[in-house]
C-alpha cells in the first residue's frame, strides 16, 4: 500500500475535506450571527443616521473614500473620521471644498443644507462606533 494512491482514497479525501469545510463554514456563520448584535451598533441606527447614509450614497462618497475598508482608495478612510476630528471639523472641511490647494486632490462642493450635514455627520458617527476589531487599521487616517 505504500506509495499507492487509489481512486477511493482520493474520493475519501475529497468528501472528508468537503464535509470538514462545510461544517467549518457553518460554525463561522453561527459565530457571526451570535456576535453581530454586540458589534454592529444597531441600537444607534436612527432615522437621522439612515438619512445620512442616503446622502453618503447619493453623493457617491464611496467613489473616492473608503468606510470601514470598503470603497475607493482615492481619498482617506472615513470609518473613524468622527473620532479623530469631530463634528465641527467635518462640517468646516466639507463646506470649504474644493480647497484649491495646488497638488492636492480636490473634493467637490456638495451644497449640503445644515440638516443634511447633520445627517451625514450622524452617519459618520454611527460608523465610527461599530466594533470592527480594529479593521481597517487606521488610527492616523
Amino acid at each position: 500500500m505504500s506509495g499507492t494512491f487509489t481512486k477511493s482514497m482520493a474520493r475519501n479525501i475529497f468528501y472528508g475535506g468537503t464535509v470538514f469545510f462545510f461544517l467549518f463554514f457553518l460554525a463561522l456563520t453561527f459565530d457571526t450571527e451570535r456576535t453581530s448584535p454586540q458589534r454592529d451598533n444597531r441600537e444607534a441606527l436612527t432615522d437621522q443616521v439612515k438619512a445620512g447614509k442616503r446622502i453618503w450614497e447619493t453623493r457617491n462618497c464611496v467613489g473616492c473614500h473608503t468606510i470601514l475598508g470598503e470603497g475607493a482608495y482615492f481619498a482617506p478612510e472615513l470609518g473613524n473620521v468622527y473620532k479623530r476630528r469631530g463634528a465641527e471639523f467635518i462640517k468646516v472641511w466639507i463646506n470649504a471644498q474644493p480647497s484649491g490647494t495646488p497638488g492636492r486632490r480636490q473634493m467637490p462642493h456638495f451644497e449640503l443644507s445644515e440638516s443634511e450635514m447633520d445627517e451625514l455627520i450622524a452617519f459618520l458617527k454611527y460608523a465610527s462606533e461599530i466594533k470592527t476589531s480594529n479593521w481597517p487599521p487606521n488610527d492616523e487616517g
